[in-house]
């Protein structure tokens, strides 16, 4: 199933689950909008074993396997952001949305594979589509709404790939299509325009790996997720 359709799916869900409440003509509003995300990738620090494509440990100078000091780094990438939403509902709402999303990272890569380590910066940015569900309660002008989000990759700037390509021979696996996460925040709406401001976490890794060939004590792995900032402007068509 390609993400074109996993897309399509998701969107007749929303529709078909929430049709009961625009039937019982609570309100309702759609609208577009776009803004900006700050985020960062989180994953502590971690020591991994090199692999070739053939699942093979890399051997370094002296004829041990190549260890590498995976770190993560707490600067912020700015992305964009865009798409639609729905409203169902007045005092206590359901907004489901469908939104294209440019998010990123970074972390530093610490390489032992020569006499002297050698320390790289890895900038990683990516697109998602994602797809938020979110449950709100809305008094005067101001709103607060929370609720999970589904997002499926759709395109990165490769450095991640080649990156991870080192420390995993099964690299499809270790970077899924999907993920999964949730947005909590606050909104204010001034007659057409809304402004929302929100904290976007994950709940599944962008991407996780054994660290080494066997497990380490009880299954250590390499795990990383996403957090982010997003900040919106919106208008509501009808």
């Amino acid at each position: 199933m390609n993400i074109l359709t996993k897309v399509a799916c998701a969107c007749l869900l929303c529709i078909f689950a929430f049709s009961n409440v625009q039937a019982q003509k609570k309100g309702f509003a759609f609208g577009i909008k776009g803004g900006v995300n700050l985020s960062r990738l989180t994953m502590g620090d971690v020591f991994t074993t090199r692999y070739d494509e053939n699942g093979n440990p890399y051997l370094g100078y002296d004829g041990k396997e190549v260890r590498d000091n995976l770190k993560e780094s707490f600067n912020t990438r700015t992305g964009a952001v865009g798409g639609v939403w729905m409203r169902f509902g007045k005092t206590i709402f359901i907004q489901p949305e469908v939104l294209v999303s440019t998010k990123g990272g970074s972390f530093k890569i610490i390489q032992n594979d020569q006499e002297t380590p050698v320390e790289k910066t890895i900038n990683v940015k990516y697109s998602n589509i994602d797809v938020p569900l979110l449950i709100g309660l809305k008094g005067g002008p101001f709103r607060i709404l929370a609720g999970p989000v589904t997002s499926f990759r759709i395109g990165d700037n490769q450095r991640l790939r080649d990156a991870f390509k080192y420390y995993t021979s099964d690299l499809n696996n270790a970077m899924s299509e999907a993920t999964f996460g949730y947005q909590l925040g606050a909104g204010l709406d001034l007659g057409n325009f809304s402004l929302d401001v929100r904290k976007e976490g994950s709940f599944t890794n962008l991407a996780s790996f054994q660290v080494s060939g066997q497990p380490i004590n009880g299954g250590a792995s390499l795990k990383q997720k996403v957090s982010s900032w997003q900040v919106t402007l919106g208008l509501k068509l009808f």
